[in-house]
């Protein structure tokens, strides 16, 4: 093993491993993992001969199940809010990355005319840029308004919107639970915002009947 590897313990090169493979951590969750065949592909990986290893590779596997089977409970009342959630879609969405130094007069006059339309506008502030949410119907405003500070575009994006009730405030792991569904899912999500009781996800147009299934509680 390299050097880093060798300063880790057994148990933690198991989680890394199960950590750093979502496919692997849902199958183990759901039960459909043999532990030896999955200690093999961890002892292997890490360059691990001896069998006390493989032996201690396989009780952190157990252990890690039984972390996992714990934390079903703790989703039950995830679950239970989701369920009383709505969700809702808007299609042909654009995601601007935006020069910091851009006046705050133009983003507001931008925000201002699109509100006028009864449009969708987010302003995600950064630490050397901001990120413009907006409809492509606004694309020509954009572009004609700041023109000389946009530094990537991208549109063809959906925007989920989950509204939950305010019991979302004392529920843990809500968006943790969220974008794990979605990324161990082959889902890809380009942006999120949440702002109290609404949870929004900007996601690629090609995936958003798979994400409508996924959110179906």
């Amino acid at each position: 093993m390299n050097n880093e590897k060798d300063k880790m313990s057994i148990s933690d090169l198991t989680i890394s491993f199960v950590e750093e493979n979502p496919t692997v951590k849902s199958c183990l969750k759901k039960g459909f993992i043999n532990y030896s065949a999955l200690a093999r592909k961890i002892a292997d990986s890490n360059e691990i001969k001896n069998n006390s290893s493989f032996d201690a590779i396989v009780v952190a596997l157990r252990r890690y199940k039984q972390k996992l089977d714990n934390k079903i409970d703790f989703e039950k009342s995830i679950l239970s809010l989701l369920s009383k959630s709505d969700t809702s879609i808007k299609n042909k969405i654009v995601v601007f990355v935006i020069e910091k130094n851009t006046s705050l007069s133009q983003l507001d006059e931008i925000q201002n005319q699109i509100k006028k339309g009864s449009g969708a506008f987010y302003l995600i502030e950064g630490t050397a840029t901001y990120t413009l949410i907006t409809q492509e119907k606004y694309l020509e405003l954009i572009n004609t308004k700041l023109k000389h500070f946009i530094l990537k575009k991208k549109s063809d994006l959906n925007m989920v919107i989950i509204n939950s009730s305010p019991e979302i405030e004392n529920t843990t792991g809500v968006l943790a639970f969220l974008t794990s569904l979605l990324s161990e899912n082959g889902i890809n999500i380009h942006e999120i915002i949440s702002c109290w009781t609404d949870t929004i996800f900007i996601i690629d147009s090609k995936d958003i009947s798979k994400a409508i299934d996924l959110l179906k509680f």
